[in-house]
């Protein structure tokens, strides 16, 4: 099972609080631990949101919208990618991460659709054009 757990973004990480070298050090073990024991598959940290925009979609219109944007607590400060069995082993992994903030923060962890999860919508021509981006994208 594939899974993105989600670093939620706090007051201090949208304010572009760099982590102390003691939070680096053991993000950094984790990250050894997750690595070793073949769980995660990449991951990183976001900028804050004043960095980035939004691209706002309505029919065929498009609108660029400048950061910072509103609703600390609804933002991602960084993420991981991991592969496990099951959602309670990907828990199990996330209650092992030392907090990644300062002060209180979450982690949201939320599976990926598999092909599998689109049943009949999904034709045997579409799941072969996935696969074949799946590959080009996996042997970059």
């Amino acid at each position: 099972m594939r899974v993105m757990v989600l670093v939620k973004a706090t007051e201090d990480s949208e304010a572009g609080l760099m982590p102390s070298t003691e939070l680096l050090d053991a993000m950094m073990k984790y990250n050894e631990e997750l690595v070793q024991a073949g769980i995660m598959t990449g991951g990183d940290g976001l900028k804050p949101s004043s960095a980035g925009v939004r691209i706002a979609f309505d029919g065929a219109g498009r609108t660029v919208i400048d950061g910072p944007f509103a609703a600390t607590r609804e933002l991602v400060a960084g993420y991981w990618l991991w592969e496990v069995k099951d959602m309670d082993e990907a828990i199990a992994w996330a209650k092992r991460c030392p907090n990644p903030m300062p002060g209180p923060s979450e982690l949201e962890i939320r599976p990926f659709y598999e092909m599998a999860d689109f049943g009949a919508e999904l034709t045997p021509e579409i799941a072969e054009r996935e696969a074949r981006l799946r590959e080009q994208t996996e042997n970059r």
